[in-house]
């Protein structure tokens, strides 16, 4: 059961209600520990692996905590901005995906540390987004595809020589050179 997007073991289920543990790792990165006792949570239920997927991918292994530092009307809708740590900023992108408090969402605007997400009215009233003030902290998970495709770009060879030529980046040489093979123009893994 995913709470506030994190995502829990229910070791106990019964009148209305589950209980669930969370590990030390977990609780030093969530607002887990800074929720009280009839608090407005998110709760969902994991994905069936034959589940129809409604929107971004989201795995409720939370990233961080961020800070609110904005709420600001915008139309029908409020504009949520958020500051995040600088271990976290390298996967956002504008239009690209990231869950707030296990809600998943369009990044709408970077500005520096700070992100921007549009809140519709169906949003606020059905999770607990709607309620959130400046100075709250929320947890964050990123896109698990940014976060695997930055690791992976972080893992190639430095974009320039050790004589400060530029790097050749991902050829056919290079691939071959990491044990790649290529045949008839498709490359294979051995």
């Amino acid at each position: 059961m995913a709470v506030n997007g994190v995502c829990l073991t229910a070791v106990r289920v019964g009148g209305g209600s589950f209980a669930a543990q969370a590990m030390p790792e977990t609780v030093r990165h969530t607002n887990l520990a800074r929720l009280v006792p009839g608090e407005t949570v998110n709760l969902e239920r994991a994905l069936p692996g034959g589940g129809r997927l409604g929107g971004h991918l989201v795995t409720g292994h939370v990233d961080a905590t961020g800070k609110v530092v904005e709420m600001r009307p915008q139309g029908q809708a409020i504009v949520m901005g958020v500051e995040v740590p600088p271990d976290v900023r390298p996967y956002l992108v504008p239009r690209g995906s990231v869950a707030v408090d296990g809600v998943s969402l369009t990044v709408t605007e970077i500005d520096g540390s700070v992100f921007r997400v549009s809140l519709i009215p169906h949003t606020r009233s059905v999770s607990n987004l709607g309620q959130r003030r400046v100075g709250d902290q929320v947890n964050l998970e990123v896109d698990v595809i940014a976060r695997y495709v930055y690791h992976f770009l972080a893992s190639l060879p430095s974009l320039s020589s050790p004589q400060g030529q530029a790097s050749r980046g991902v050829t056919e040489e290079w691939l071959r050179e990491q044990g790649w093979q290529v045949r008839g123009g498709k490359q294979h893994g051995i």
